[in-house]
C-alpha cells in the first residue's frame, strides 16, 4: 500500500495540477510536503516503537496514513490535499519503522521467519513495478482513486493487526528529541520553500525564507550536541570518508526524485502520454537499475567502493545530458528509452557501493544509527533536487513562453498550443542538467574523499550480519541500509518508505 502510494503520485500530478488549479511550484508541494514530513520525523518514529509497544506505534500509524489518504482523495482545494499530504508522511514516519521489527516479534525463528522477510521483500518490489501500472490506469480514472485505493486496503491492515499482532511491550523509557526532529523537518521545508519559488523571481520573502532556514539549521545542529537521545548523533559524522557518503547520498536522493517527476510531466504534458502510458515507460528503469546492481555487487568484491560510485555517477550524468536534448518530437525509442536504460544502470552502479560505504569497518553497534541516517539523506534530498529542478525548468519555460507572448500562470494545460508544448518541454528536460550537475558532483566528492577499501566493505557486510543476529535475539527491528535500490526508484525518493 505505502510503496504503491508513493510510485503513483508522480505519475498523477499533472492531473491534479489542472484539477486543482495549482501553479508549478505549488505542484511540487503535493511530492514534497509527505516527503519532507516523512524524512523529517524517520527517526523519531524509530524511537516511538521502543517508547510506546511497536504494535500500538505502527497501527497508529497505519490508520494515520489511511485517514490521511482518504483526506487526499477527497481534497476540494490544494491546501487541503498538502495538509493531508503532512499527515500522510507523518503516519509513514510512525509506521515504517516498525514493521520489520513487528515481523521479528510475530514469526518465530527460522524457516518461518524468512519466508516472512521474504514475502515482506517482494511485496515492496511489487508494489514499485505494479504501482506504475495500476497507478497509471486508476489516474486515467481519477487521480483520486490513487489515494482512496489506500483506504479499504488501510482499514484492512489495522483490523487484522489487531487481531494477529501480539502486544509488544515497551523497551525502554527514554526522553524523546521531539525539538531535533520539528527543527530538522522547519529547516528542510524553508530551504526548499526559498529553492522552489526562485524560479518565479527573487523576493524579499523567498530570501528570508532561505537566510531563516539556514539558521534554524544551525540551530538543529547546535541543540544535536547536547540532547541526551538526539535524533541524528553527531558522532556519525567524525569520519571525514563518512560524511563525503552522506552528501552523495543526499545528492543521490536529489536527483532521483527531481528526475522521476521531471520525467512523469515531460511525457505527459509534452509528449502526450497518459498516465498509463507513462507508467509503462518507466518499467524498463527498474530492470536496467537491477542490472547495475548487479554490477556493482560483483565490483564491491574487488574495487574500492569510490571508483564504482565515480562510474555510476559518469553513467548517470551521461544520461541525464542526453535526457536533456529531448524535445516535444522526441519518440520513446531511441530517445526517451534510452536515456530511461543509461540512467537507471547509473542509479544501481552508484546506490549499491554507497550504501555498503555507510557502514564500511564500523562495529556492529553503529550499523543501526548510521543506516538509519542514510535513508534520512535520501529521503530529504529528494525535496531539496525538487525544489532546485522545479526553479531552473519555471524559469526556463516562463522565458521562452515570454518571448512567445504567452505567460506561464495563465497556461491551459488542458490544450497546449505547439509553442507551449515546446516552451515546458525544454523546462523540463533542460532541467535535467541540474540532475547531471549533481552527479558530476557524486562523482568529484567521492574520488577526493572516499577513501574506504575493500577490506572496509567486507568489514562492514560482516558487522551488518551481526547487529542483525543481535537486533533478531533481542526482538529489535533489524537494521537495514534503507531497503533496494529498486524500491527507492520507483517513487523517487530513495527508500522513502511510504511514499513519494
Amino acid at each position: 500500500m505505502v510503496v504503491l502510494d508513493g510510485t503513483v503520485v508522480n505519475l498523477a500530478l499533472a492531473r491534479i495540477q489542472v484539477e486543482l488549479d495549482l501553479s508549478d511550484s505549488l505542484r511540487s508541494w503535493v511530492v514534497t510536503t509527505y516527503a519532507l514530513a516523512f524524512g523529517g520525523l524517520l527517526l523519531l518514529g524509530g524511537r516511538l516503537g521502543d517508547v510506546f509497544g511497536r504494535r500500538r506505534v505502527f497501527l497508529t500509524g497505519v490508520g494515520m496514513f489511511t485517514a490521511a489518504s482518504l483526506l487526499c482523495g477527497l481534497s476540494t482545494s490544494p491546501w487541503m490535499l498538502l495538509v493531508a499530504r503532512i499527515i500522510q508522511g507523518t503516519g509513514a514516519a510512525v509506521a515504517s519503522p516498525t514493521a520489520m521489527a513487528l515481523i521479528v516479534v510475530t514469526f518465530a525463528p527460522g524457516k518461518p521467519r524468512n519466508q516472512a522477510f521474504s514475502v515482506f521483500a517482494m511485496m515492496t518490489g511489487l508494489g514499485s513495478v505494479l504501482g506504475l501500472v495500476f497507478g497509471g490506469a486508476l489516474t486515467q480514472v481519477s487521480w483520486r482513486w490513487i489515494f482512496l485505493i489506500n483506504v479499504p486496503i488501510g482499514i484492512a491492515i489495522v483490523a487484522a493487526g489487531a487481531k494477529v499482532l501480539a502486544k509488544t511491550p515497551a523497551f525502554e523509557r527514554v526522553s524523546l528529541d521531539v525539538t531535533g526532529a520539528v527543527l530538522a523537518t522547519g529547516a528542510s521545508t524553508l530551504l526548499v520553500f526559498g529553492m522552489a519559488e526562485g524560479g518565479t523571481g527573487f523576493t524579499p520573502l523567498i530570501g528570508a525564507s532561505l537566510v531563516l532556514g539556514l539558521v534554524v539549521l544551525g540551530w538543529f545542529f547546535h541543540g544535536q550536541k547536547t540532547a541526551k537521545n538526539p535524533v541524528l548523533p553527531l558522532t556519525m559524522f567524525a569520519s571525514r570518508a563518512r560524511r563525503a557518503v552522506f552528501v552523495c547520498l543526499l545528492a543521490a536522493g536529489a536527483l532521483l526524485m527531481a528526475m522521476t517527476v521531471q520525467v512523469a510531466l515531460f511525457v505527459q504534458e509534452v509528449l502526450g502520454y497518459t498516465p498509463l502510458e507513462a507508467g509503462l515507460a518507466f518499467i524498463p528503469f527498474a530492470f536496467a537499475l537491477g542490472a547495475g546492481s548487479w554490477v556493482a555487487g560483483l565490483l564491491a568484491e574487488k574495487l574500492r567502493p569510490k571508483w564504482i560510485i565515480a562510474a555510476g555517477g559518469l553513467v548517470l550524468a551521461a544520461g541525464f545530458i542526453h535526457g536533456a536534448g529531448l524535445d516535444s518530437t522526441a519518440g520513446y525509442w531511441p530517445d526517451l528509452l534510452g536515456s530511461i536504460l543509461v540512467i537507471g544502470f547509473g542509479v544501481g552502479l552508484t546506490l549499491i557501493p554507497l550504501t555498503l560505504s555507510v557502514v564500511a569497518g564500523v562495529e556492529p553497534g553503529s550499523v543501526g544509527p548510521l543506516t538509519a541516517t542514510s535513508l534520512v539523506c535520501q529521503t530529504l534530498g529528494g525535496p531539496l533536487g525538487l525544489a532546485a529542478v522545479t526553479a531552473v525548468a519555471q524559469w526556463r519555460s516562463k522565458d521562452l513562453l515570454h518571448r512567445a507572448g504567452m505567460s506561464l500562470d495563465g497556461l491551459d494545460r488542458t490544450d497546449l498550443s505547439a509553442a507551449a508544448r515546446d516552451a515546458l518541454g525544454a523546462g523540463y528536460t533542460g532541467s535535467l542538467l541540474v540532475c547531471a550537475g549533481l552527479a558530476g558532483l557524486i562523482v568529484v566528492v567521492s574520488l577526493l574523499l572516499v577513501s574506504f577499501t575493500v577490506t572496509d566493505i567486507a568489514e562492514g557486510k560482516k558487522a551488518e550480519q551481526a547487529s542483525a543476529q543481535a537486533d533478531v535475539f533481542a526482538g529489535r527491528e533489524p537494521a537495514t541500509t534503507g531497503g533496494t535500490p529498486q524500491d527507492s526508484v520507483a517513487d523517487g525518493t530513495q527508500n522513502s518508505g511510504p511514499d513519494n
